[in-house]
């Protein structure tokens, strides 16, 4: 909706991660360059953990994007709880050999010969495990045995596992001592800090053809950082529901009491439980006090709660509103070029 309203080609701080929007900053230059030097060495693991939404999967991405397909085979795996066997049989379908009915070791010799064949027409195998955290131990040491396989001295296979910080400790863990050795290079990502928090909305908006409308103020930069702790997805989520607030509001600039209305908006969804709004609600005993306050009080915080609910329904109204006249003007326009 606002995209229309703001002339913007497209919602800039979507949430899914499309590589159009990688913003290289500081922190996802370095782990890409951990990467990529974890390719040069053919071998091992290379490990990237960070905490959710510090834009991981757009890593994965911006990297396959930049490799070589004629000299490299890349499959991607999003891991669940997969115990070993099952980790053979993803990693089988993902470079489609068969696996249905197979038991363990024609499983292994299938995928060894897959590796070789890979190795005969000049390319290495890596496989990246996105959210590897959640990968089990006998899974990990399934991958470690895997890249054991060798051709004339060279590694068959290497594997990227991408994935939050619980993977770092559970590869600190002492029956993970094997594995751990066979790291060749390893970065946690942080957060963005204030000057690149700013930089990262501007980028986007840019990405989505922004022409400073809405006007962003200078002072509103620092407290985007400050509620969302510099993290990617945290950003986008705010920011998206900012540009909502200012097509509702039809606002050309957006100052810090749009962020600081939007933040506390987000707050009070988030304390809006259903055992929340029951508390309000004067019980059977109506005519009782008690430690959670007096009838009269009840009844105040629930004709609160009806206010605010009204004030959503208002803005809904005004959002679906503006909706059907958009529409309305795009079959005019439409209509026009008939």
């Amino acid at each position: 909706m606002y995209d229309g309203f703001y002339n913007l080609s497209k919602k800039p701080f979507q949430l899914n991660a499309d590589s159009d929007f990688f913003f290289n900053s500081v922190v996802h230059k370095r782990a890409l360059a951990y990467m990529r030097y974890g390719l040069t060495q053919g071998e091992g693991f290379v490990v990237v953990t960070g905490k959710p939404g510090t834009g991981k999967t757009m890593l994965v991405k911006e990297l396959v994007n930049s490799l070589n397909s004629d000299n490299i085979t890349i499959g991607i795996m999003v891991s669940s709880q997969v115990g070993a066997d099952d980790l053979l049989k993803i990693i089988s379908a993902t470079f489609g050999l068969s696996y249905e009915g197979e038991d363990k070791s024609t499983l292994l010799t299938r995928i060894e010969r897959f590796f070789i064949q890979q190795a005969t027409e000049g390319k290495r195998v890596l496989m990246i495990v996105d959210e590897a955290q959640n990968l089990p131990k006998d899974a990990l040491e399934e991958l470690r045995m895997l890249s054991n396989f060798e051709m004339s001295g060279k590694s068959l296979f290497q594997t990227f596992l991408i994935g939050q910080q619980q993977l770092g400790e559970t590869l600190l863990l002492p029956e993970m001592e094997q594995l751990k050795q066979r790291i060749v290079a390893t970065y946690q990502l942080k957060p963005l800090n204030e000057e690149e928090t700013k930089s990262y909305i501007l980028f986007r908006l840019e990405k989505a053809s922004w022409q400073q409308m809405p006007q962003f103020d200078n002072n509103v930069f620092n407290r985007i950082c400050s509620y969302s702790q510099g993290i990617p997805r945290r950003i986008n989520t705010l920011c998206d529901r900012v540009l909502l607030f200012g097509y509702l509001d039809e606002l050309t600039v957006i100052d810090l009491s749009a962020i600081n209305k939007v933040i506390a908006d987000i707050e009070d969804e988030a304390s809006l439980t259903t055992d929340e709004f029951h508390d309000v609600l004067p019980g059977a005993n109506a005519t009782t006090t008690d430690a959670d306050g007096s009838v009269e009080e009840r009844i105040i915080a629930l004709e609160k709660m009806v206010r605010d609910l009204q004030q959503t329904v208002t803005k809904e109204r005004a959002l679906l509103r503006k909706a059907i006249l958009l529409q309305l003007d795009m079959d005019a326009v439409y209509n026009e070029n008939l």
